[in-house]
């Protein structure tokens, strides 16, 4: 008999991104996924030690939809989904809670499996810890075929090779600085300056509306083409994954590295100065010692060839289905 998890999908995109990716990659034969939109209100922002075990903090949609009958099993994407998650098991003890991230020290011990970043590892560590590289991602053989076929043709007229610039921005309130967007203008201009060829550049809401002009004039002569924050137009972000021969990243973001490391193809690090927390540091380092990817100012980029690629997708699926 097929099983059925529920996936708690809040706004936190990066961790959404990554529960899809496990869903997909859970054999479908023996568990069904089932998405839960979890909306909040202001009162989600309290701490979780005194949301306890409750629905406190979602709107009334969201409530109605975390009703009986409960799932063998409940996968929380977010420490905010954590009181969620922890009252279906008040009421549900038999169902077996998955966390993506560390939940923090309230309820930890109510979840069979706790999926945390290696990066992250002076956090509370117990038995029901597992440690991955980076995060889990849907960026696989067949959703980069679907992308390339819906997107080839758009960016068939720029010359090659096509590298695409995926752009964060400010994290733990450290803004992505005036300084940090030059260098990165600058470090991509050196670049294609080596290759030649065009970019694929998108932004984020995180990387701010003057940081994005410096960019931007720093590249204006490179043919490109655009997908920035704000823009209505289909968001292209699939399609330059499938469709990019290089990769540029900002390390303010686990999710866009590790799904750019996904496809295999050759990854260029942008840190900044005075930016990047320890933790995303950690990171980036072990991206490079995996020779999953390379600093874009590296003498050697321009002849960058990955050894390894990361999805962790596969592997906590297995795990979710050995519980």
């Amino acid at each position: 008999m097929k099983k059925i998890l529920w996936a708690l999908m809040d706004d936190r995109r990066g961790s959404v991104g990554q529960a899809l990716g496990i869903i997909t990659a859970l054999d479908n034969q023996k568990i069904t996924a089932v998405e839960k939109k979890i909306v909040y209100t202001k009162t989600a922002s309290l701490p979780n030690w005194l949301r306890g075990r409750s629905l406190l903090g979602l709107t009334a949609e969201s409530k109605a939809e975390i009703t009986p009958p409960f799932p063998d099993y409940v996968m929380s994407i977010s420490r905010r989904t954590v009181p969620v998650a922890r009252y279906i098991k008040k009421l549900s003890p038999q169902t077996k809670l998955i966390q993506l991230m560390h939940p923090g020290n309230t309820g930890i011990n109510d979840f069979s499996l706790i999926v945390v970043p290696e990066h992250d590892k002076n956090k509370k560590c117990t038995a029901n810890v597992h440690y991955i590289i980076g995060c889990p991602h849907r960026v696989t053989p067949e959703y980069l075929s679907t992308a390339k076929e819906e997107w080839a043709s758009e960016f068939a007229d720029l010359p090659k090779p096509l590298t695409a610039v995926i752009v964060g921005g400010a994290i733990k309130g450290k803004p992505f600085s005036d300084e940090n967007a030059l260098a990165l203008g600058q470090s991509i201009r050196k670049f294609k300056e080596k290759t030649g060829g065009s970019i694929l550049i998108t932004t984020s809401r995180r990387t701010g509306i003057n940081a994005e002009k410096i960019i931007l004039n720093e590249i204006k002569d490179i043919p490109q083409y655009t997908f920035l924050w704000g823009d209505t137009k289909k968001n292209p972000y699939s399609g330059f994954l499938a469709c990019a021969d290089n990769i540029i990243v900002t390390g303010d973001s686990v999710s866009m590295c590790c799904e750019a490391t996904g496809t295999g193809k050759p990854i260029y690090l942008f840190t900044g100065k005075n930016w990047l927390t320890s933790k995303h540091q950690r990171f980036v380092q072990s991206l490079c010692d995996g020779k999953c990817a390379t600093m874009i100012d590296d003498e050697n980029a321009a002849t960058f060839k990955p050894q390894n690629s990361l999805n962790a997708a596969q592997e906590i699926a297995e795990l979710i289905e050995k519980l």
